[in-house]
């Protein structure tokens, strides 16, 4: 399938709704898909977990994969541009070998590239416990 820009969303510890919460809102995935970006999760989270998850939130997701699964997602979507946002090492190294951009789920981080993904930067993309709008 071709896509202008395909998005990884770690859960756990980058996703509001993960264990532990990250920075990352849910409003992030729906501005995500607004945009028309591939979108989905790359987790240690189960892929039924992982669907389940999206169900809770009333959204398709285009992949849902395990972290070392990566690379299938590269494989599946021609895109111009692939980037998995995580909050771990671990996270890094599997981006890095899938072909990915990592982009860390950090308040700093995403305070450098949030911008250059989500044309109107900040909005409600940075939850408001780790420095984002209330």
């Amino acid at each position: 399938m071709r896509a202008g820009t395909v998005v990884s969303f770690d859960i756990d510890g980058t996703l509001e709704i993960g264990a532990p919460p990250g920075v990352i809102t849910v409003a992030v995935l729906r501005t995500a898909r607004h945009l028309g970006y591939v979108v989905g999760t790359c987790s240690d989270r189960p892929v039924a977990h992982q669907r389940g998850l999206w169900a809770q939130l009333g959204l398709a997701p285009d992949f849902t994969v395990l972290k070392h699964r990566l690379a299938e997602v590269k494989a599946a979507f021609t895109a111009a541009a692939y980037y998995h946002i995580g909050d771990t090492d671990v996270d890094e190294h599997f981006a890095g070998l899938a072909g990915f951009h990592f982009l860390r789920a950090d308040t700093p981080s995403l305070r450098a590239w949030g911008p250059r993904l989500f044309p109107d930067w900040p909005g409600p993309h940075v939850h408001p416990d780790h420095g984002g709008p209330p």
